[in-house]
């Protein structure tokens, strides 16, 4: 009662004394709805313009025509689907026991893994795929030349050969086992404890209760990981054309990038792009309806810790399996790098007498292209880091107050970029910016808005759940007060979501140092970024200025992780996602 008469008061304060200001809502809607519709429709328009015309602009089925039935397009097609489903089984068989492990049992260093875990996670994939290189390469890589140095094996006598389709559904399983681990080991960790020792109590043994309750709870966890996984294999471009390249074979997404090279098949391109377009769509669909269904909730009042199984001597052999699956993504792949970093060569192995700063002091003072690069780099992150938040910010606001007509379109806006690979943007950016009124190609405009279509679903969904556990009683208050909506958003609101907003910023930042697929189609001599110039690095065969570029890229990757789960009241929230 007494807060009702408060606001009354207000209420005629504010009559009887103050003008009614204008409410922008409505305005930062359309501003807002037509900066999406420049960020996802209008590339995604041009593409499908581009795969149905041909050069001379006339209507044509011929280029899906060719998609479908020349060897050259339907042989990468077949090795996409190959490696797709053999990375997702392997992702599942090693990432669903380590899951399990880490979540449900005693095992020991269970921190430790699940920090080697994101450590694999944050990994560039482009980048293990060169440390893998380093280490298994049929002639040069350092674990063949321990194999030949053991064994005294001839010089053209290999144990691995990561130029090869095994090798590389081995790489990108390596990059892509966090997304399912992750999924299990957070469905898992929520998972109440009542049905499993009920299960107990009435006498079924670890296994029974395994089998009855804990596996079909975490099924659709898993099913949602092998989902993720096979799309993850799909739309990768860096590992596929570091490793599948050398071998003589292409994927999707190396072959799409393959039509820009002289002359440039920007329509066979556009066709090309369309069925990765459409695939993602399907499995993101299909992992919302997993991960959405009901028949898998748990009904009960207050939920029990589960308890956690006993190993006992097994222990010893679990984390011995744990810490070698860690060995091949996180411990190897790193110490190859470090060996390429301070080694004279970079697949010589270092010794106390053999270390040398060569390689640093190539790649910051001699390398022409390094200063340009890193400019490029921070100006884009920077730019990318705060424009997303603010439209991120906004965007969630307007949604989650549906604070104004039409949020739910804003919503679908700015959550479809997640379904577009980021080879497929880049492709529609380079068809929309080309040609008037906005030709933008050639320049850092053109990345920055790429860079902004990739990160702004992860932004949004982050912030969006920031702001609705902030209650808006604050902001009614402001209103009535006579604030606008912008204005409580600018003054009220925002400060209360500072800690997200700063950790929204500094993982917008790193995606964008990280970024490559988008980058690769959209770079110029001009606009060079550092995962362009390790790429271009990589086929000049300069391995040791890669390894210092890679573990740059890392270290600012650690750093920003870091102080992001320092954050009081994030750390414990924060969650891997999906770059």
């Amino acid at each position: 009662m007494a807060s009702e008469n408060v606001a009354s008061l207000a209420v005629s304060e504010r009559a009887g004394r103050a003008p009614v200001r204008f409410d922008t809502s409505r305005l930062v809607l359309y501003a807002f709805a037509a900066l999406l519709c420049v960020l996802v429709i209008l590339p995604m328009t041009w593409l499908v313009i581009y795969s149905l015309t041909d050069r001379a602009g006339a209507f044509t089925l011929a280029n899906f025509q060719r998609l479908f039935t020349e060897a050259a397009f339907v042989d990468p097609l077949i090795v996409t689907f190959t490696v797709a489903v053999s990375s997702s089984i392997i992702c599942c068989a090693v990432a669903a026991p380590m899951g399990w492990l880490v979540a449900r049992t005693d095992l020991p260093f269970s921190r430790v893994i699940r920090a080697l875990v994101t450590a694999s996670f944050v990994t560039p994939p482009f980048l293990g795929a060169i440390a893998w290189e380093l280490l298994a390469a049929p002639n040069s890589g350092l674990l063949n030349k321990f194999f030949r140095f053991l064994t005294g094996a001839p010089q053209d006598e290999y144990l691995f050969n990561i130029y090869s389709m095994t090798g590389l559904i081995f790489v990108i399983s390596c990059y892509t086992f966090p997304y399912v681990f992750v999924l299990i080991a957070n469905s898992l960790d929520r998972m109440p404890g009542d049905l499993e020792d009920a299960s107990s109590i009435l006498g079924g043994r670890a296994w029974t209760t395994a089998r009855r309750i804990t596996i079909p709870l975490a099924l659709p966890a898993l099913l949602a990981g092998a989902i993720v996984a096979f799309l993850q294999a799909t739309t990768l471009f860096g590992s596929p054309a570091i490793l599948a390249l050398p071998a003589g074979f292409h994927t999707m997404t190396t072959k799409i990038w393959s039509l820009f090279q002289y002359p440039p098949k920007p329509e066979l391109a556009a066709a090309a792009s369309l069925p990765l377009l459409i695939i993602t769509v399907m499995l993101l669909r299909a992992e919302h309806f997993i991960l959405g269904r009901r028949g898998y909730s748990v009904v009960a009042g207050k939920q029990s810790s589960p308890r956690l199984i006993r190993l006992g001597r097994l222990k010893f052999v679990a984390i011995g399996a744990c810490f070698f699956v860690l060995l091949l993504p996180v411990i190897l792949p790193y110490s190859a790098l470090i060996n390429a970093a301070f080694a004279p060569i970079a697949t010589t192995p270092l010794t106390f007498a053999n270390a040398t700063l060569r390689n640093f002091n190539f790649v910051f003072f001699e390398l022409s292209a390094t200063k340009p690069v890193l400019k490029n780099t921070f100006i884009l992150g920077a730019l990318a880091a705060t424009i997303g938040t603010v439209l991120a910010v906004v965007i969630a606001y307007l949604t989650t107050r549906k604070a104004v007509h039409g949020y739910r379109i804003l919503a679908f806006l700015a959550t479809a970029p997640i379904a577009i690979p980021g080879i497929v943007l880049g492709v529609g950016l380079f068809l929309s910016y080309t040609r008037p009124p906005f030709v933008l190609y050639g320049t850092i405009w053109v990345l920055l808005l790429a860079y902004l279509t990739i990160e702004l679903p992860a932004a949004y969904q982050q912030l969006q759940s920031a702001l609705r556990a902030v209650h808006p009683e604050l902001e009614d208050a402001s209103r009535i007060l006579g604030a606008t909506r912008m204005q409580a958003l600018r003054q009220i609101t925002a400060p209360l979501l500072r800690t997200s907003v700063i950790a929204t910023w500094c993982f917008i930042f790193v995606s964008v140092i990280r970024e490559l697929s988008a980058a690769i189609i959209l770079f110029t001599s001009e606009t060079k970024v550092v995962s362009v110039l390790i790429f271009d690095l990589k086929e000049s065969g300069d391995l040791g200025a890669i390894a210092v570029l890679g573990l740059l890229m890392l270290l600012l990757t650690f750093a920003v992780v870091i102080f992001v789960n320092r954050i009081p009241g994030f750390g414990s929230a924060t969650r891997l996602r999906n770059t």
